[in-house]
């Protein structure tokens, strides 16, 4: 997938950003050429986020130069960006849920759809139409967007990207952001077949953390690693191993998901459930032993998320019996599930796991004041402490324990709810939602690495993984679930797993 070297498109020289003395990006330089696919990655913290924010005109840089179609620029805000034809789809997605996908495709495009100063819609669904079939998707534009897929909406937003870009009468600069954290195979597999199209007619930077998407989709791969470009390599001329070492500045370990330190769980049950029926999930029953952790692995809909939730007093249990350590527990809110040491890493983190605007450390001790208390109040050397030393275990890149969470990577936010289930003296079981997703490689293998820790201290782990391949490879043994219900267990021991395609087909 070689792309002649011609004069780029878009260009940034030495370009530096700082928050709070903190060096975000340092001396960065890179070049995205006319129809190529640009690939950026980097570990979490790396700084491709920051990056892509000043490509998309949401930060400027604290120094270095920008240069688009060889004319320096800088430039004043998205809409700005937009106009000079560079459009960005967030990793977290903008479309309003109750109104089209015409609507949505051609919001802030001043003057769509309009006629003699009146909304015309047929003109309106018409002019998002066109760019709906630029994407390739066949989704319609008079579809109303809470009724698509997830996949499909990320279809809508690259066609939004298109119609903001329209007005500068130039080919567009595309950036996605992490645009398969949370797609299935078939649906990333679709979307790559979007990307290739639209790169006849744009050029693209992508951002991604799996490494074989990125050799698959890309033509060039610039990677980061501590804010710094450490290499550029031609996707057909390197593999997953050296990527991994430029990565991580390490060469790649085999045993990924450290099975060696895997631990044989003990009889004694810690969880026991019985007949467990709620919405979205039917008479559900499971045993979960000190030091065992298992897999609750099905598709979207599977309600394998709605079990876990209600284990934890999010959503409400319509019958049957949960027993912690032989006793009886009745989980009516999260509070008590707390109280009766059970934790809980949630799916969307920023909405549920942690609190953007508290700082890091405020963060860490939420849960448990307790654990960083003397006398009943608050100890700010015993806090630091504390914070200091799982900052340190688990790798997480911070310009200061008083940062607000907000200006930390996605990975290094994950690692702060993760650790402050860690300070619970008491806690005996842990609930894992997605904890890997949307995670680099080196995030992935801490996140790995603790919940390891935790079996061998005995904790209790429930795992809705986020690939089968995860669930099989960190479970003691998995649950398959469909429509509701447990529809077959297997057991994960080191040499004996099940196949992909016998779990598959207790999945769907």
């Amino acid at each position: 997938m070689n792309t002649t070297a011609i004069e780029p498109v878009l260009e940034l020289d030495g370009v530096v950003k700082s928050y709070r003395g903190h060096d975000a990006l340092s001396d960065v330089s890179i070049e995205i050429r006319p129809h190529e696919v640009l690939g950026l990655i980097g570990e979490n913290g790396a700084g491709k986020s920051t990056l892509l924010k000043i490509l998309a005109g949401l930060e400027r840089p604290t120094a270095g130069t920008m240069r688009l179609r060889g004319q320096e620029v800088v430039l004043q805000g998205v809409r700005d960006a937009a106009r000079k034809g560079i459009a960005m789809v967030f990793q977290e997605q903008s479309l309003i849920s109750n109104v089209s996908v015409a609507e949505n495709v051609l919001l802030g495009s001043e003057g769509a759809g309009v006629r003699g100063g009146i909304m015309h819609w047929p003109r309106l669904r018409e002019k998002a139409q066109h760019f709906l079939d630029l994407v390739g998707t066949n989704v319609r534009a008079e579809e109303q967007t809470s009724k698509l897929s997830f996949a499909k909406r990320q279809m809508v937003e690259v066609a939004k990207a298109l119609a903001r870009c329209e007005a500068a009468g130039v080919e567009p600069v595309v950036l996605l952001d992490e645009p398969t954290s949370v797609l299935e195979d078939e649906e990333i597999a679709r979307l790559f077949d979007v990307i290739r199209e639209l790169r006849t007619r744009a050029s693209v930077v992508f951002v991604g953390h799996r490494m074989n998407e990125v050799l698959d989709v890309c033509d060039r791969v610039y990677i980061l690693r501590d804010g710094e470009v450490v290499a550029e390599r031609d996707p057909e001329r390197v593999d997953e191993d050296e990527l991994y070492s430029l990565l991580v500045g390490r060469e790649f370990v085999d045993n990924y998901y450290h099975e060696e330190d895997r631990a044989e769980a003990a009889e004694r049950p810690r969880i026991e459930v019985r007949g467990l029926s709620g919405r979205g999930f039917e008479d559900v029953s499971f045993t979960v032993h000190e030091g065992e952790v298992l897999g609750l692995l099905g598709v979207q809909d599977s309600g394998a998320d709605h079990v876990a939730r209600a284990l934890f007093g999010a959503v409400p249990v319509a019958r049957g019996s949960i027993e912690i350590d032989g006793r009886r527990f009745s989980p009516g809110s999260p509070t008590a599930a707390v109280r009766r040491g059970v934790g809980y890493v949630p799916s969307d983190r920023k909405t549920d796991g942690c609190v953007l605007s508290l700082s890091v450390q405020d963060n860490m001790v939420l849960a448990h004041p307790e654990a960083v208390s003397r006398l009943g109040a608050l100890d700010p050397v015993r806090g630091r402490k504390t914070v200091d030393s799982w900052v340190e275990r688990l790798h997480i890149k911070i310009p200061s324990v008083w940062a607000p969470l907000r200006f930390l990577s996605g990975g290094n936010q994950q690692k702060v709810v993760l650790a402050k289930w860690m300070l619970d003296s008491g806690l005996k079981a842990i609930i894992l939602e997605t904890p890997t997703r949307g995670l680099d490689i080196g995030a992935k293998a801490d996140v790995y690495r603790l919940i390891r820790r935790l079996a061998r201290e005995g904790v209790a782990v429930i795992l809705i993984a986020d690939t089968l391949e995860e669930g099989l490879s960190m479970s003691h043994r998995v649950l398959a679930m469909k429509d509701g219900r447990v529809s077959a267990e297997f057991a994960c021991t080191r040499t004996t797993k099940p196949t992909r395609e016998e779990v598959l087909e207790k999945m769907i």
